[in-house]
């Protein structure tokens, strides 16, 4: 598998997937300090630019490696951040990995998610043969549920008691999608090239 699958530039009507580089910092910075955005995250909000920064490079070493996908999430129209997805927990063997997403707080209840969502999950099945996609979220949090009925995934488990943030524990909902479960669609024009 080549390393330029782990660096692609994806793109949908609205928007434009491509990893992120250190001038995005700031914008990171901004989307994830948000208390609102980081609610349901096991991690707290960021602090520091310093967070922003080991997260792109973290990010692209684990593109290096071929262990995960992370993207930022542009829009076309202004190029600007709107946030990030990513799949990760790559197993290469096994052909699957787990979806994420953190769009800013201004960027939520346009469809973002499942435009990015769906493009991403299509580069997943189609260029790096993965069979299944996974994601795993807090059972509280009903947009991200919703998000991921609209993009073809089942709830199949609940995983009680599975993270502790800051002293508060919660369960964890696994969601999944196979390959198998939805034709290929493009429920938008998507075009995806190596950066």
């Amino acid at each position: 598998m080549s390393e330029e699958l782990f660096f692609p530039v994806v793109e949908t009507e609205r928007l434009t997937l491509k990893p992120l580089v250190i001038d995005d910092s700031d914008s990171l910075l901004e989307i994830f300090s948000d208390p609102e955005v980081m609610r349901y995250w096991n991690t707290a909000p960021w602090a520091t630019i310093q967070d922003s920064l080991d997260f792109i490079n973290e990010s692209n070493s684990s593109m290096q490696r071929q262990e995960s996908l992370v993207l930022g999430v542009y829009l076309n129209s202004t190029g600007e951040l709107a946030g990030k997805c990513m799949l990760f927990s790559y197993d290469k063997e096994s052909k699957r990995a787990e979806i994420g997403f953190g769009l800013g707080r201004s960027f939520w209840g346009k469809g973002y998610i499942r435009e990015a969502g769906e493009a991403l999950i299509q580069y997943g099945f189609n260029s790096l043969g993965l069979r299944r996609i996974e994601a795993e979220i807090d059972p509280d949090n009903q947009s991200s549920a919703k998000a991921l009925e609209k993009l073809g995934f089942s709830r199949e488990g609940l995983l009680r008691q599975r993270w502790e943030v800051n002293g508060i524990v919660s369960d964890s909902a696994l969601y999944g999608r196979l390959v198998s479960d939805h034709p290929a669609q493009h429920n938008q024009a998507m075009h995806a090239t190596s950066a």
